[in-house]
Order: structure tokens, then sequence, then C-alpha cells
């Protein structure tokens, strides 16, 4: 009996996860004890995911444990042991800005809690594969000294830049640039599950992920760009605008699209790799532009404003090159651009912030 593992079940990237290892015919253990809410509010809760996991599939059975209590997860994976053959750990603290209210709580959950799941997972499970979703801002601030140039409605790389093309790949220094305490435990989460390839043998990778986003997210101001930012615009509510005259560029993969790769990973795992993944210049927008989608598909105005005062370690421009990926997984390709990423959202989200409004 194959079983997989997932963390941060509840949230985008794992509730998704688990609908997908279940359809493809494993079991699922989620892990998740809805941190999100204590992060972002009540708003930004995970329970009203994790109970229709629960109602939905007969084959998904969670466990509410902190991955910074080792002694749990530990005996967790004791009890799966020799069936349990993939893990993903998406649980994180992923925001820049409520890293630096409680830093011990940002870098326990991001690094120690990672540390925690590595070495679960190398005592009871070693031949596993285990995937960390990582983020873009391991890189920290150093995609903002890119040659940009700035158009109408965003900022641009220059032309003759070898990433005009495909976007920024996984040579670019992590070294010697502001990343935010955010990016710093991330970081070190990253670098851990890369060790723990190289040095064990086992079977992990790191997925630097963009914006990573879909119809089951649960937006927050701090956190979920494009979801929070239809939802203000279904539900009325104010918008606020950080920096850069609005003309930050972001690719948005949608999350279906990522865990259709996670999953070509864990068919064939390759030890200690690292890949950046996002929607590339297959689905990519600024803010403005992505306003105006907003604005075009609910039919309504989005009540924003706008502050000079960027977000610390936050990017202008970012577009990942995922040609490492395609090159280890030829199969792999995006099926979400933006226009319809945003539609899933706006559908899948509609009912439910209006339901609590």
């Amino acid at each position: 009996m194959a079983i997989a593992l997932v963390t941060g079940a509840g949230g985008l990237i794992g509730s998704e996860a688990v609908s997908f290892l279940i359809d493809k015919g494993m079991d699922v253990v989620g892990i998740d004890n809805d941190m999100r809410s204590y992060f972002f509010g009540a708003d930004a809760s995970t329970k009203w995911r994790v109970a229709e996991l629960e109602q939905s599939h007969k084959r998904y059975r969670h466990a509410s444990i902190d991955i910074r209590d080792f002694d749990a997860l530990n005996a967790l994976f004791a009890d799966l042991g020799d069936d349990l053959t993939l893990i993903i750990h998406a649980a994180a603290q992923p925001s820049h800005d409520w890293a630096a209210k409680e830093p011990f709580t940002d870098f326990g959950v991001n690094a120690v809690g990672t540390l925690n799941m590595l070495e679960a997972t190398r005592r009871n499970a070693p031949q596993a594969a285990f995937i960390f979703m990582s983020t873009n801002k391991v890189y920290g601030d150093t995609p903002n000294f890119l040659p940009l140039v700035e158009t109408e409605t965003r900022w641009e790389i220059d032309g003759s830049h070898p990433y005009f093309e495909k976007g920024i790949d996984e040579s670019m220094s992590i070294d010697q640039c502001t990343h935010s305490l955010f990016g710093a435990s991330k970081v070190s989460a990253d670098i851990l599950v890369q060790e723990y390839g190289r040095y064990f043998g086992m079977n992990t990778a790191c997925f630097r992920g963009g914006c990573l986003t879909g119809g089951g997210h649960s937006g927050s101001q701090l956190h979920g760009f494009l979801a929070y930012l239809m939802k203000c615009t279904v539900t009325g509510n104010p918008y606020t605008i950080f920096g850069y005259k609005g003309k930050q560029v972001r690719d948005n993969i949608h999350s279906y699209d990522l865990v259709n790769a996670l999953w070509q990973f864990a068919s064939s795992p390759k030890p200690g790799r690292v890949y950046n993944i996002g929607g590339s210049r297959f689905a990519n927008c600024s803010m403005i532009e992505a306003i105006q989608m907003c604005e075009q598909i609910a039919g309504k105005k989005l009540d924003h404003s706008y502050s000079d005062q960027n977000r610390i370690g936050d990017h202008i421009w970012w577009i990942s090159d995922i040609t490492a990926f395609q090159r280890d997984y030829p199969d792999f390709s995006l099926k979400y651009d933006i226009q319809s990423t945003l539609q899933d959202i706006h559908d899948a989200g509609k009912p439910r912030w209006n339901k609590s409004a």
C-alpha cells in the first residue's frame, strides 16, 4: 500500500496535492494544524478546506501536528513505515512582513520544521521522494539589480539580457543580498533539503516557486497576491499596492500545474535537485495588469490605493525559467495561463466570500 504524506494539507498546494494523489490511487495522510489562521487571522483559516478533504476522500487521514514537534512527527512516520513513498512538504510561514513580527516562530516553522521532516524521513522512510516547496525568495533582492525597463503597465527586463526569453534560472546567486527574515528561514530549509539529498543520498528536491495560486487559495493581505486581489475586487474591500508604481511583475503558477510537476518528480526522483518553478513566460502579469483582469472578470471596480513603500526584499520583476525541470521531465507543460487562473479563483472563491460577508 503506497502512502503519501502532505504537510500544509489544508493550504493551496497541500490540498491540491491531496486530491491529485488520491486520484492517482494513493492513500494520503495530511498534516495541518491551521497555523495560517494564527499568521493571518480567521479569514485565512484552512479549516474549511480540511473539512472538505475529510468529507470528500475516504482515503484521506488527517493529523493536526505542529511540524516543530519532532517527537509527534517521528511517531507518525514510524507508524507509516515503509509504506510511505512520497512526502510533499508544503507547510510554511509564507510572509515577509509577518516573519519580522515573530522571527523565532518563522524560523521554527520554516527551518526547524523542515529539519524535523527530513530527519523523520531519513529514520523511517529513507527511500521516499521528499519534495520541499521552497521559494524564489531564496534569491533575496538580487533580481532587483537586473537591467529593467519601465513600460506603460509593467517593468520588463532589457530585451538583450539572457533572462529575457525564458526568465531567471537556478544559477542566480543567493548570496550577498537582502532576503527578509522569511527569505532567510526558507534559504536555511532549502539548503538542508539539498544537503540531505547529497549527503545521505535521499530523493530530495527543492521547488523554488514564485507566486502559487488557484481556486483553493485562502488569500490574505500579507500572502496570496492574485487570490486576495480578486477577493477584494469581488467583495469591495480596499486593496493597497505597495511600491514600484504597481508595475511589479510576477509569474503565477496554478496549483494544479504545480502539483502535476511534483508528481512528475515523485514518479522518477533524482537526489538533491533544485528547480525554479512558476508560470514562466506562459503566465505572468504586473499588478496593474492583474487589476484590470480582475475588474473585467468580476464586472466591478477595485477600491485600491497606493503606497510608495515597497515590502523589504520584494521583487520588482520575477519570471521563472523552468527549462531545467522540463529538461529532466520533458512531458511536463503548463495548462493555466493568467486569465484562466483568475477565472478559477473568481468562480471558486465568490460563493465562499459572499457566504462569509
